[in-house]
């Protein structure tokens, strides 16, 4: 080889490193279903149910743990929820098997949702959220929680903690309109474990989440 196309060849391998370099450093831009992993989906049968079905499964199953505790039920109460319980077994619900699995599915949902997608870990992302601020530094966010939608954790229940990215950034962050403006993160993401407590008005809450996120930059949504 000569040495002219020594040096080209030199020069082609490094930009091609150089080029892997680039790309495996810029953030994949991801949605809240890929926090998600596979494993988390099971056969959950009360998914199946339309809200009118499982409206009139949890008035079945309400009459059924009152007698279960000795409770006294009136006849006209008694007399709908034997209705109930015919017209859904007429309707194909195996209203005896739901209500006797209910406390196993309720187990496996809580189990799902703090399982976290590994295929994140450690990996540049791009992700855009809300943000639930947990420390400040003047006026400027430097720890908060992200969530997938505007008011999550405020008065309501909180999304699944595979839901919830506990984040702090290198730069603290002025908030520009508050809580309902959206945002995009950018930073490395890791599937860990954590627990913030994120304080109200009138109080606080102990909030887990599956995710950390170290982040580089918040900038507004657009």
């Amino acid at each position: 080889m000569t040495k002219n196309g020594y040096l080209a060849a030199i020069a082609v391998v490094t930009s091609l490193l150089l080029s892997t370099v680039s790309t495996a450093g810029e953030p994949r831009e991801i949605t809240w279903d890929d926090l998600v992993p596979a494993e988390a989906q099971f056969d959950d049968a009360f998914t199946r149910l339309d809200e009118d079905t499982l409206f009139e499964l949890s008035m079945v199953a309400g009459v059924r743990d009152r007698l279960d505790a000795g409770m006294e039920v009136d006849e006209q109460t008694l007399a709908g929820h034997h209705k109930r319980t015919r017209e859904l077994v007429d309707n194909g619900v195996d209203v005896d098997g739901l209500i006797a699995m209910r406390d196993e599915i309720s187990q496996q949902r809580i189990a799902k949702t703090r399982l976290a997608n590994e295929a994140l870990d450690g990996k540049p992302v791009r992700i855009p959220g809300y943000l639930l601020p947990l420390e400040f530094d003047g006026d400027k966010v430097t720890e908060f929680l992200l969530v997938p939608y505007v008011g999550a954790c405020i008065h309501t229940p909180p999304p699944p903690p595979n839901q919830i990215v506990h984040v702090k950034n290198d730069e603290a962050y002025k908030m520009e309109g508050g809580l309902y403006t959206p945002v995009w993160v950018n930073g490395l993401m890791k599937t860990e474990q954590s627990q913030s407590n994120l304080e109200f008005i009138d109080g606080s809450s102990d909030i887990p989440s599956a995710y950390t996120l170290e982040a580089e930059s918040v900038e507004p949504y657009e």
